[in-house]
């Protein structure tokens, strides 16, 4: 069964369908559109997909074709509904889109033996707690569930390779 949700085919779908609902959670609401806005909730949905892939190889691929199918759909109905981006936005996102097998692969190896893997973690929790006070202005509760929860992931959950 998780072979089959941390599929790449599932994960492209998965991003298409996270870009809809995230532009209508931007146009619709005001704190989930905040939320699914800010960097740590993709860090913390890149980082489980991650931990969870059988292989770095694909947990580099799953992220990678998450991340392009959101911001594909996510464009697509922002031209749809005329809405406004910017050109900064789309390049910042772009840039975070392609960097994300890189930091597929360093998430994939935090749940690995060792002191390396540990300071891998510590990293990504610090990357996450920053984003989110020097970017979005936070840190807002949601920050600190988010951040909780990345660190249940990445310390305390046992996961099955």
């Amino acid at each position: 069964m998780k072979d089959k949700i941390l599929s790449p085919l599932s994960m492209f779908v998965a991003g298409l369908l996270l870009g809809v609902v995230s532009r209508l959670l931007d146009i619709y609401t005001q704190s989930l559109g905040d939320m699914f806005s800010q960097l740590s909730v993709w860090i913390l949905i890149g980082t489980v997909i991650s931990i969870y892939s059988k292989t770095e190889k694909k947990a580099m691929v799953n992220v990678f074709l998450l991340s392009i199918g959101m911001l594909i759909t996510y464009y697509i109905v922002v031209y749809l509904t005329h809405g406004w981006y910017d050109r900064w936005g789309i390049i910042g996102w772009t840039v975070f889109a392609c960097l994300t097998p890189f930091m597929a692969f360093f998430a994939w190896m935090a749940k690995e033996e060792g002191i390396f893997p540990k300071i891998i973690s510590i990293g990504i929790v610090i990357c996450s707690v920053l984003s989110s006070i020097l970017l979005f202005d936070g840190p807002r509760l949601y920050d600190f569930v988010i951040n909780a929860l990345l660190v249940y992931f990445l310390f305390f959950s046992k996961v099955d390779r």
